[in-house]
């Protein structure tokens, strides 16, 4: 309804003009901000910037990383981070250190402080795995960082976990729309800490200081070229809204309670593999399975085709969490649950995996 109604009653380019349409577009940027600001705890919402998507956030945050020097970043990365790091340890030089998850499936923050050095320019880590759903200790790997710039990937739990936490302790955060938040495709934001400077990914007009052919240095507009997406970030606004009114820590509980239920009943069915940490409190609503006689692409397409029930088959964009897993190449299937999923619709995908498990 947002959406419809930014495109229908009042569409028009935000800032660029005076006339009330265009005054009330600019009115819709600054509410999708102050309630992205409210999500993240943050004091300032000039200090976020809204991109295209999350990978569009993160690769505006890697921009700032300097020829040589050293970043570091977890085994459990999506390509949205892993292969703008590659890029720049091609093209600037930059040494990236991956750090290992535990024998016991965690991550220990201490591997960054054995991995830190005098030149450690940044490090980069989600705030819960896509593949196997594990929060990762943010407090505790700021506290190993000791001073080192964090910049972290909230693509998994903005919506989900309360970020109020990790903005006191990040510099930067990266978060999509499409996912949690509820918000439609083509939205996201990096929110940074004052002091930061982020060299802009893209120049171009930003209805400020257009006498200037430089592009503008202040948040938002350093990092916000080009007409934004408007009718998108209506749609981001209205789904933050309903976060907030709902509350991230009852859908975290929800998530981890349908997660408990599911893990359960994957326990009873022969040959059924889940990944990740055992416990259901140390992740979100993603788990990662694998079912004897059965290729992850083909189970996919026989839980969609069959029962209705869709997942995603593969790898995940995250090559590197798989290797670590131990099912790279040929991935797993999994399972994303959320806020508007139920109880019966964890007993039917548990009876749909039962009787498949039956026919391999």
């Amino acid at each position: 309804m947002a959406m419809a109604e930014a495109l229908t009653a009042h569409s028009a380019s935000p800032g660029r003009s005076a006339h009330q349409y265009s005054l009330l577009s600019s009115r819709i940027i600054f509410d999708a901000r102050e309630a992205a600001a409210e999500l993240l705890g943050a004091p300032d919402s000039s200090r976020i910037a809204f991109t295209l998507n999350v990978t569009w956030a993160l690769n505006t945050a890697l921009g700032r990383l300097k020829p040589g020097g050293h970043v570091l970043t977890s085994c459990l990365e999506h390509n949205s981070v892993m292969r703008p790091l590659n890029h720049l340890a091609r093209e600037r030089g930059i040494e990236l250190e991956i750090v290992p998850l535990n024998p016991d499936g965690y991550m220990d923050p201490d591997e960054f402080r054995k991995r830190k050095r005098p030149d450690t320019q940044l490090a980069v880590v989600t705030h819960a795995s896509n593949v196997i759903g594990l929060i990762l200790p943010i407090r505790e790997i700021r506290r190993a960082l000791d001073g080192v710039p964090l910049l972290v990937d909230a693509a998994q739990t903005a919506g989900v976990v309360s970020l109020h936490p990790v903005t006191d302790l990040a510099d930067m955060i990266a978060f999509t729309g499409h996912k949690s938040l509820l918000g439609p495709t083509g939205t996201g934001g990096l929110w940074a800490r004052d002091g930061i400077d982020i060299p802009p990914l893209a120049r171009g007009g930003t209805g400020s200081r257009s006498e200037l052919e430089e592009q503008p240095e202040f948040m938002p507009d350093a990092l916000e070229a080009g007409t934004p997406n408007t009718h998108g970030l209506a749609g981001l606004a209205a789904g933050i809204q309903y976060v907030l009114q709902t509350g991230t820590d009852k859908i975290l509980a929800h998530e981890q309670a349908l997660n408990r239920i599911f893990m359960d009943g994957l326990s009873q069915i022969k040959g059924a593999t889940a990944y990740g940490p055992v416990d259901p409190t140390a992740r979100v609503g993603v788990v990662s399975l694998n079912l004897d006689g059965w290729s992850p692409s083909d189970l996919a397409l026989a839980l969609d085709r069959e029962y209705g029930i869709m997942t995603r088959s593969g790898l995940h964009c995250s090559p590197r969490a798989h290797q670590t897993i131990g099912t790279f190449p040929q991935g797993t299937v999994r399972f994303s649950f959320g806020w508007f999923n139920t109880r019966d619709h964890i007993d039917a995908a548990l009876k749909a995996l039962d009787a498949l498990s039956r026919e391999s």
